[in-house]
């Protein structure tokens, strides 16, 4: 379930304007931005989790009552995604995960 979500936000990520790059590699999505910075999205086995390590900070997100969200926050893996990518590039991103 993780694998095909990473590939959904690489292939939703590949043509927004503001991102250099991005390239899925053993469940590590690493997204580089024209700006020099990068955004990493990877999936936590161990803690069956997908982390994301923004700018902002990093971010732990756990599937409950079938959404991903924020241990911390309770933020959805969707708003972040589209926060920090904001944050970052400038761009607006919706994402359906």
């Amino acid at each position: 379930m993780a694998d095909d979500l990473l590939e959904h936000i690489a292939e939703t990520v590949d043509t927004v304007e503001g991102i250099e790059d991005a390239s899925l590699n053993q469940g590590v999505l690493e997204i580089h931005c024209d700006n020099g910075s990068q955004i990493v999205v990877n999936r936590h086995a161990p803690t069956q989790e997908i982390w994301v390590a923004a700018r902002s900070g990093g971010y732990h997100f756990r599937r409950t009552a079938g959404r991903w969200s924020d241990t911390r926050s309770g933020e959805t893996l969707s708003a972040a995604l589209t926060r920090v990518l904001a944050e970052q590039t400038g761009a607006t991103v919706r994402f359906c995960v």
